[in-house]
């Protein structure tokens, strides 16, 4: 990588999946473009950016894939979530945090978490890849480019269609599923292995995509118009109202400040974090942090009836070498007739001399929630969070519609799991808290019109400038029921069309 520069044609604000698909379809697209991505936390391990399933660092790749065996969507982050003892941003510790322990008000979301680390949420993720359908997709009017440019998404996460499984327990699971949704929805939208972002390695392992797999130069160098700046936080961006001259940012080993000066400016901090820092900036669109929205999140566990199936204990599957499901298995989402997401994790339980003692089947239904702008983050004027950025309350909750289908999904889950084995819905399923999934969506939403609603236009532009877009979750317009990654890929598609447009004009 080069030495930090001052100017770019195209700046990046943030690290993760979002920041390094914009890179690397810009650079697709153009040999020339100086690009100059900051990060304001530090790596984590000798490759940037490398997803911590992949990780050469035995110590690394052990708290990680242990924290992915747990089957908690919380903890597949890698690193639990853990107060911090940081009092500013050079003092945070590489990994997961709470955003209650950053300083921001989140006891209606208890469970939301920021990554502190390059790569951003994109060295931790599930690498799960379900695509979006119904009203979940935002196409404008225009479905060929929508599916334009959710192929070209799918292309920058390197998408595996059946990436684990199916082993003749996942088999078995899948046929009860198909059974029980047969004639709901079009057969592409049956029950089926979940796709992933992933990529046989060596001996066969599956090599997660992380955001130095979506653009290596991230991780590896060797691209001489390529800048990576970490532990550099964005903290403002130097405008007009019209146009963002570039971006304000704090060196936080020392504290130092300068302007990355750009012609285009594209902002991936996440949907908690982008918004913070166009608030920061004086951006301040009606719609800024408003329409806050995640799925509901109920998960349990059940052991399959081996008997019942006649499935041999002593034959039952090991999960390959470097992960813990033997099956990992998708329950899309149908509209009203279906209108949970299923995602099905199952695994073999061994005793200390490796012999198979049972098996179980993981199951995680997403409900979909109402969106509405009462569901929000709210800024605190003149309070500070933990890296220096404005503090913020976040407002969030169910509706009666919402509680509705939350409890549609219980009985939802417990009809599954019955299928498979004894199951007891009070001890062995459970609601989690708010923020569990990590897939929140809709805080800079894009909109068709300027109208209040939403805060950037389909492309990412924000309203009102035209070099600054936005990409990420937080774009996301829909109430997404799945996870959200390869949808919010898609807004990465857009703005970096859009932002290399600008910088060719």
């Amino acid at each position: 990588m080069t030495a930090p520069g001052r100017t770019a044609d195209l700046l990046i604000v943030g690290s993760g999946i979002m920041g390094s698909a914009v890179a690397r379809l810009v650079r697709e697209a153009s040999a020339g473009t100086r690009i100059v991505m900051v990060d304001g936390g530090p790596a984590i391990g000798a490759v940037p950016g490398l997803h911590l399933h992949d990780v050469a660092e035995p110590e690394i790749w052990s708290q990680y894939n242990s924290r992915v065996a747990s089957g908690i969507q919380g903890f597949y982050t890698g690193v639990t979530p853990k107060p911090s003892r940081a009092h500013d941003a050079h003092g945070l510790e590489a990994g997961m945090h709470l955003l209650s322990t950053l300083g921001e008000g989140a006891t209606a979301m208890p469970a939301a978490a920021a990554a502190w680390n390059v790569g951003g949420m994109g060295a931790h993720w599930t690498a799960a890849t379900p695509w979006p359908a119904g009203t979940e997709v935002f196409d404008h009017g225009d479905p060929g480019l929508w599916q334009r440019d959710l192929d070209t998404a799918r292309r920058a996460l390197g998408v595996t269609a059946a990436a684990i499984g199916p082993s003749r327990p996942g088999e078995v699971v899948l046929d009860g599923l198909r059974q029980r949704y047969r004639g709901i929805g079009p057969a592409d939208r049956a029950p089926q292995l979940m796709p992933m972002a992933v990529t046989p390695g060596p001996g066969g392992r599956l090599l997660r995509t992380g955001p130095s797999r979506i653009f290596a130069p991230l991780g590896s160098g060797g691209d001489g118009r390529f800048t990576l700046l970490p532990r550099t936080l964005a903290i403002g961006l130097d405008h007009d109202g019209h146009r963002v001259r570039g971006a304000v940012v704090l060196d936080v080993e020392s504290g130092d400040r300068r302007t990355i000066e750009a012609t285009a400016t594209v902002v991936c901090a996440d949907a908690f974090r982008t918004p913070q820092l166009l608030f920061a900036s004086g951006i301040r669109p009606r719609a800024l942090g408003r329409y806050l929205n995640e799925h509901a999140f109920v998960t349990g566990r059940v052991l399959a009836d081996l008997g019942r199936f006649g499935l041999d204990r002593a034959e039952l599957p090991r999960p390959a070498d470097g992960e813990f499901a033997t099956d990992s298995l998708w329950l899309p989402q149908n509209g009203p007739a279906q209108p949970f997401h299923g995602q099905i994790m199952n695994t073999t339980y061994l005793d200390e001399g490796g012999t198979p003692l049972a098996h179980a089947v993981g199951l995680s239904l997403y409900s979909p929630v109402e969106t509405r702008p009462e569901n929000r983050i709210r800024f605190v004027e003149d309070t500070s969070d933990v890296t220096g950025m404005p503090c913020f309350e976040i407002e969030f909750g169910y509706t009666g519609t919402d509680l509705t289908l939350i409890g549609a999904a219980r009985d939802e889950l417990r009809a599954i799991a019955e299928r498979f084995g004894e199951f007891d819905p009070d001890t062995e399923s459970t609601l989690l808290p708010a923020g569990s999934s990590l897939h929140q969506t809709g805080t800079v939403r894009m909109g068709t019109a300027d109208d209040g609603t939403s805060v950037c236009d389909p492309h990412g532009r924000v309203w009102a400038f035209d070099n600054l877009y936005l990409a990420g979750n937080g774009v996301v317009p829909t109430a997404v029921v799945a996870n959200a990654t390869l949808t919010g890929t898609v807004t990465a598609v857009r703005a970096a069309r859009a932002a290399l447009r600008t910088i060719d004009s």
